[in-house]
């Protein structure tokens, strides 16, 4: 009885302290969250890709990347200490820290990491719908990306130039996988779509259904990049989403953006690990195959973060 009553106490005590071990493994390390965006957009699939690269390069990181509503959410999550790094358009980051457009103040708890990509404006509808210009939205039923989202920020402010409000149309709140779902059922008749191309819903919808992507006007894009300095003009080659013709729209900057309690030496570490795994981005997305130290500056709208600059002084001299 004895011998019994001492092995398993001898097996107790192993057990516990084999749990103290991991215990104490797990809280020197450090657990970083990604925000990124919907399944069906590109933020999610390349902050899956970063997750990964974190978790092979960087020592005492362990990061999981999360569907998120994209930017103006992954901003206030960021602010609320939900996350440590996200992505996020340029024209919401520069929004945030200036308190303007969605954000009744100034937040300025987040720097840059890098810009990343283009991200741009798709105004898609099905090929026979017969909405041929941003015009042709009135009276339609339009989804407009999630309430408060950097997709509906662009949507506001395409629609201002062509003098169309909210009243003007049927305003429908939609992620990208919902809208391409509503343009195929034809519950909606447009969906304005803020993503890297090509886009996994509109991808998804013109395997089922030959799409239209609207054109924005020549003289409605300058006066939108005049006013909005962020946008720059974009032409979308027919061969992307298999359409009869190329489209002039705009695009915004997507960027990697960082906590500003992340230390410096963190930041540092994830900089350098993106960068030096930069093929890791491009298997996953084509979006990805964007990705370079030669634009990693390009567009940047706020403030880098010391550990991101520490690794430009060093590489790009």
């Amino acid at each position: 009885m004895f011998r019994k009553s001492k092995l398993f106490t001898v097996a107790t005590l192993f057990l516990a302290f084999s749990f103290l071990l991991t215990a104490c493994g797990a809280q020197d390390g450090k657990d970083y969250t990604i925000l990124t965006g919907g399944e069906q957009g590109t933020y999610y699939p390349l902050g899956s890709a970063l997750a990964q690269v974190i978790n092979r390069n960087v020592d005492e990181i362990s990061a999981t990347a999360v569907v998120t509503g994209a930017s103006v959410v992954n901003v206030n999550q960021l602010k609320d200490k939900k996350g440590q790094l996200a992505f996020v358009q340029n024209d919401i980051a520069y929004y945030a820290t200036e308190g303007l457009v969605q954000f009744n103040e100034k937040i300025e708890s987040f720097s840059a990491i890098a810009s990343l990509y283009p991200e741009v404006v798709h105004i898609v509808t099905a090929a026979d719908s017969g909405i041929q210009n941003v015009e042709d939205l009135r009276g339609k039923r339009v989804a407009v990306g999630d309430q408060g989202s950097g997709v509906e920020a662009n949507t506001k402010q395409i629609l201002e130039v062509h003098g169309i409000t909210y009243a003007d149309i049927r305003v429908e709140y939609m992620a990208f996988g919902d809208a391409a779902n509503g343009i195929q059922d034809g519950n909606i008749d447009a969906a304005f779509v803020t993503a890297g191309t090509p886009t996994g819903a509109i991808e998804a919808l013109k395997a089922v259904k030959p799409v239209r992507i609207v054109s924005i006007r020549a003289d409605k894009i300058k006066e939108l990049t005049e006013r909005y300095p962020y946008y720059t003009a974009f032409t979308m080659p027919k061969e992307l989403y298999d359409r009869n013709e190329d489209a002039t729209t705009v695009a915004v900057q997507a960027m990697l953006v960082v906590s500003d309690e992340v230390s410096e030496d963190d930041a540092y570490a994830i900089t350098k690990a993106l960068f030096e795994n930069l093929e890791t981005f491009g298997n996953t997305h084509q979006r990805g195959k964007d990705i370079s130290l030669e634009s990693a500056l390009n567009g940047v709208s706020i403030k880098l973060h010391p550990g991101a600059q520490r690794y430009y002084d060093e590489v790009l001299k």
